[in-house]
């Protein structure tokens, strides 16, 4: 088989034990015995507008729990098409596109948008006019989506691409960075909320009512990846810097009464633009918010984090109350997703200014080192990487999340991300861990395609592998199993392994918490300024996060702070397992196992371990590494359901892939075993071959079909009866194989 770890030498991908992953257009036969359109609603919206509940959980118009398995999706967006030398060459089918996300389990698109005036197709326009063509492209998506029972969470500003013209008059001018401006600036905000309301309150021509009256909306995100606690804060100059200082000085003031108070409270700290005279006071580095500083440095610094979060804040609440009250839009709002400079210490600031919407998000990655002249956006020849697993080290996890306790969280962005090698355990083992811990929602990122992503280049123009996709066989042709296992509950909710309440000055004054979502906390060292008094006296290991839901409560009373996880972890075997009892991961071997009545399955490094005896079923292979996975179709337990779908994952790389092993200089003096692409290959995809050998205890099975990768049969495969166990050998070219009667 193909070498997994590393390249022990310069190997070329396709060839005998590969299959070429070329799959026919999806004909949506009405046969097809593996569609999981059914899942969703009819139309989407069709009971009214999606809820939160007070446990933090999301609801249908009805009343009825649900979870969505979502994605991000550009299709349709390039209007008129404009087909390029290396890339796609036909327009992809927006109808098409939502029929096909359907069938795999998809009930959740996020358009990614860009609402602002586009200066370079029209540069007289008014701040206030909307980007005309990103408004009919997220129009005529909405209405496809419902058509096919998917819901929308709709993206409508990233700073990045922000650009501003002089005409507009705005502070600081037309070539300055828009990080940070939308939280305060006035005049972005009216050009902003402009943009909404025509987004939202004018009719949408492919549906015939306003997005602000179509339930199957439901979600709005404010915007996409900023902070005041990131680093970008730092891009922040000028006339706006100065507006922001007078609006320090002005919460200064009211704190403490007067500039001098200010300046007594702060023990004489200044910075050297301050104009105390005016009442504008500078703001601190980032940089600083972890260190060791003197009691008046400390203060001021406290005093920036609570005004920059409060802040956020503030912009939040205007903005949800505009899109309510004005608007009269009732679709949940999410204020960002965004990470800050210091994960331990400011990422509760950052979910606390979220409070005034109803949903929190984050945007959160799995990737490996990626070295290359084009790493932010292409693979090209030459590039080193490394290759990791969360198998092996699952503290990276995205589904790693602390949760503001009673409030829902989504993942809006996310993938296993090129050109790391090992992700047909992400659907499995995001679908299981969010189970576990209450996560709601999980937005794979992304496609521009209306069905699979074959391998091409990056941008159409240059040679190169794109890294940003989801549509591959490893990650979208593992799709099914885990959309039916996370969608149908089949994985139990677990009791809080941990939770901590914290109160708001704690945060200003940079304590740290318990255990934080940043991978890289250390309980030992990041942990050693607790809140006096707490009944959690020292950080808590980060694979809490793998024994069941990770809580913060924004309150007064630390003491009523609580973990319970330490005896879920089996340091001796390398083992942590939920408190439901349901999963379990083995970092030293490299598994992680899922036991349900209803789904069992296991995503490992076979070549460490390769049989694996779960309650009902059975996984014997040969291959290195894979994903595995029984699922009941019908509700049943394994044991009597008359259909169950298994899905198999292997891994997969371009045709003619080369890699072969490098060193990787980290800067520094320092560095890291890894792996250099020689070649980045071409389409299509290579697929290892299947060596899978499964049992499962189900006395009424008597029929094993083999699929194709659009779900329609194609063969029969072998069965072996053993009394109440069946055994078969999975086919070693295909993915899914259903068992009936």
């Amino acid at each position: 088989m193909l070498p997994l770890l590393v390249a022990l030498a310069i190997q070329t991908w396709g060839g005998p034990d590969t299959w070429a992953f070329a799959p026919p257009p999806d004909d949506f036969r009405s046969d097809a015995m593996l569609d999981l359109r059914y899942l969703n609603e009819k139309v989407a919206g069709e009971s009214g507008y999606v809820t939160a509940d007070d446990k933090g959980d999301f609801r249908l118009g009805n009343g009825k729990p649900v979870r969505f398995w979502a994605v991000n999706s550009g299709v349709g967006r390039d209007v008129p098409f404009h087909p390029r030398p290396l890339g796609r060459q036909t327009e992809p089918d927006l109808a098409r596109h939502a029929r096909f996300l359907a069938k795999r389990g998809v009930n959740m698109t996020r358009l990614h948008a860009q609402l602002s005036p586009d200066l370079g197709k029209h540069p007289d326009a008014k701040i206030t006019d909307v980007n005309v063509e990103e408004r009919d492209w997220i129009w005529r998506s909405v209405a496809a989506m419902k058509k096919e029972g998917i819901y929308t969470t709709i993206s409508p500003y990233w700073m990045v691409p922000m650009k501003f013209s002089k005409a507009w008059g705005i502070p600081g001018g037309a070539d300055q960075s828009a990080a940070g401006l939308l939280f305060f600036d006035r005049t972005l905000q009216t050009g902003y909320r402009a943009w909404l309301r025509a987004l939202l309150s004018e009719k949408n021509p492919y549906t015939g009512i306003p997005l602000a009256k179509d339930p199957s909306v439901a979600l709005l995100e404010l915007q996409n990846e900023d902070s005041l606690l990131f680093w970008t804060f730092g891009n922040i100059k000028g006339p706006q810097k100065h507006a922001l200082g007078a609006r320090f000085g002005e919460f200064l003031v009211k704190r403490y009464g007067s500039v001098q108070k200010t300046i007594t409270a702060w023990q004489g700290e200044k910075l050297p633009e301050d104009d105390s005279a005016a009442g504008v006071f500078d703001f601190y580095g980032l940089w600083e918010v972890p260190n060791q500083l003197s009691a008046g440095k400390s203060q001021r610094l406290g005093d920036q984090i609570e005004f920059l979060t409060e802040t956020m804040r503030q912009f939040n609440k205007e903005t949800a109350d505009f899109i309510r009250n004005e608007l009269g839009c009732k679709a949940l709002v999410n204020a960002g997703n965004w990470r800050t400079a210091d994960p331990t210490r400011l990422q509760d600031a950052e979910r606390y200014s979220y409070l005034p919407t109803e949903v929190d998000a984050v945007n959160k990655y799995f990737s490996g080192i990626h070295k290359g002249p084009n790493e932010g956006w292409a693979i090209v020849n030459g590039d080193k990487f490394t290759s990791p697993s969360l198998l092996l080290d699952p503290r990276p996890g995205p589904f790693n999340l602390k949760q503001t306790h009673g409030r829902p969280i989504v993942v809006t962005e996310s993938s296993w991300v090129m050109p790391a090698g090992y992700s047909s355990e992400g659907p499995l083992m995001t679908a299981a861990y969010q189970s576990l811990t209450g996560v709601d929602a999980y937005y794979w990122f992304a496609t521009g395609d209306d069905e699979w992503s074959q391998p091409g280049s990056a941008n159409g123009y240059t040679p190169s592998q794109t890294k940003w996709l989801f549509a591959n066989p490893d990650m979208l042709g593992t799709f099914p199993a885990a959309a039916l296992m996370f969608r149908s509950g089949y994985v139990k909710r677990g009791t809080p392994a941990v939770y901590e309440v914290r109160r708001p000055a704690d945060i200003w004054k940079r304590r740290t918490p318990i255990i934080s979502e940043e991978p890289g906390f250390d309980p030992n060292r990041d942990s050693k300024d607790v809140v006096p008094g707490m009944p959690v006296t020292s950080g808590v290991n980060p694979l809490a996060f793998l024994v069941g839901p990770v809580e913060v409560a924004f309150g007064d009373d630390p003491a009523k702070s609580r973990v319970d996880y330490s005896k879920y972890i089996d340091a001796g075997t390398s083992t942590v397992r939920s408190n439901t009892g349901e999963l379990a991961l083995n970092n030293d071997k490299g598994f992680c196992t899922i036991d349900t009545p209803s789904a069992q399955g296991v995503a490992a490094f076979f070549g460490k371990h390769p049989a694996f005896k779960l309650s009902d079923v059975t996984f014997i292979s040969r291959n290195d590494y894979g994903a595995a996975a029984a699922v009941s179709m019908d509700g049943k337990p394994l044991r009597e359901s008359s259909k169950i779908l298994l899905q198999f994952g292997t891994r997969s790389r371009p045709t003619g892939w080369q890699e072969k092993e490098t060193t990787i200089d980290l800067g520094g003096g320092k560095s890291t075993p890894g792996l250099e692409v020689v070649s980045f290959g071409k389409a299509p995809w290579q697929v290892v071959n299947a060596d899978l050998e499964i049992a499962i205890h189900n006395p009424s099975i008597t029929r094993a079909s083999v699929l194709d990768m659009n779900g329609n049969a194609i063969g029969v495969v072998p069965l072996k009866r053993e009394g109440e166990i069946v055994r078969l050998t999975f086919p070693k070219n295909a993915m899914y194989v259903i068992l009936g009667r």
